[in-house]
């Protein structure tokens, strides 16, 4: 997946079309991703005597990682990820658009 948690994304299909946010964290094996403030759904919740009260609450839904797209953190542009090769022959995540490394070094 070139998605990762802690990657700006825009959700370009769906009933939450054209929001951005931040991802949680990505599911792998069912490729999707969580993503804040993003396809919010409303949960009942049982009464658990001493752990928790009863009630409705809000909580992120995963979406599918097709329906979102990588946001560049210097053009902030949707764009789709490719493979670059660092001088000291490593492969990270760049910018097509305007050739920015996503990836920090490692």
């Amino acid at each position: 997946m070139n998605i990762r948690a802690g990657d700006d994304v825009l959700v370009i299909a769906g009933k939450e079309k054209g929001k951005t946010g931040r991802v949680a964290r990505s599911l792998t094996e069912q490729n999707r991703v969580v993503v804040d403030g993003v396809n919010i759904i409303t949960r009942h919740i049982k009464p658990r005597p001493g752990l928790r009260q009863a009630g409705r609450i809000q909580i992120e839904a995963p979406i599918h990682i097709s329906n979102v797209m990588l946001i560049c953190n210097k053009c902030s542009q949707p764009i789709r990820a490719k493979s670059v090769s660092l001088e000291t022959g490593q492969r990270v995540r760049g910018c097509p658009k305007c050739k920015e490394v996503l990836d920090d070094a490692r």
